[in-house]
């Protein structure tokens, strides 16, 4: 298992789509930097009657939901690069457990996920809090990091999620753009749906999308967002398990079952 997860160490971490995803990321957390600037020029120059009407949506939060897709992508590009140009071929000719192959892609891109979202949203609440400072601006959390760090450590987990059901995703359809339209329809579509839905089902099915899990698990909710919020922080680490965990039953079976 350990070579095997050499291996696909290797691959990713050689890949141009992994630099430019990265590159991606790190884009997003320079906009939060900019986005803290601006928000706390904008403050200064308001008068004190104006600034209860300035609202920023939380920095980090939006880290987290744009990571999110980037690595969602990652996940989809480590499996379905080798599909489109052969080498899953060669791979399982080496590897010939396909359960290794995909529980060693799994294990790569999940601690991959895990590092650079808890990475990406530490450097946006850095840079909030550095330039923003103790501006009481709508949107903005002036708690200290000890008190915020369990939302960020649900953050990083809840983007290796979305990294690994890309690469589940991927392994099912063997198509990147399959796995990517599912991805957007997950991230974006659905929780659209889920808030024009009548009450208390607009309630209860933005509770258990992907994107409301992370402030649940925390137990802060999602004050800011379309989502809900019903569930207990055990709950939402169950729902959460569970979209990892079904797609890769799912992509066990099939990679078992199908040719290369």
């Amino acid at each position: 298992m350990i070579d095997a997860l050499a291996t696909e160490w290797l691959k990713l971490r050689t890949l141009r789509s992994t630099s430019v995803v990265l590159g991606v990321v790190a884009a997003v957390v320079g906009l939060m930097t900019l986005l803290a600037w601006w928000s706390a020029r904008t403050w200064d120059r308001l008068p004190p009657g104006q600034r209860d009407h300035l609202f920023v949506s939380p920095l980090p939060e939006v880290t987290h939901m744009l990571a999110s897709l980037c690595l969602a992508v990652l996940g989809v590009l480590a499996f379905s690069g080798e599909y489109g140009t052969g080498m899953i071929r060669t791979t399982f000719t080496v590897l010939p457990s396909r359960g290794r192959v995909l529980a060693a892609k799994a294990g790569v891109v999940g601690v991959v996920a895990v590092c650079t979202g808890l990475a990406a949203v530490l450097a946006t609440y850095a840079a909030g809090r550095l330039l923003i400072g103790d501006r009481p601006i709508r949107g903005q959390s002036a708690e200290a990091l000890s008190g915020q760090l369990p939302h960020f450590l649900a953050m990083s987990l809840s983007i290796a999620m979305f990294a690994l059901l890309g690469l589940c995703l991927a392994a099912i359809t063997r198509s990147a753009v399959a796995a990517v339209a599912i991805l957007v329809a997950v991230w974006y579509v659905l929780p659209i749906v889920g808030h024009n839905l009548p009450a208390p089902w607009d309630e209860r099915v933005g509770s258990i999308l992907p994107g409301a899990l992370a402030g649940q698990l925390a137990g802060t909710g999602n004050p800011y967002s379309v989502a809900g919020a019903l569930l207990s922080p055990p709950a939402a680490l169950a729902v959460m398990v569970a979209y990892v965990a079904v797609p890769y039953a799912v992509a066990a079976v099939l990679l078992a079952r199908r040719d290369a």
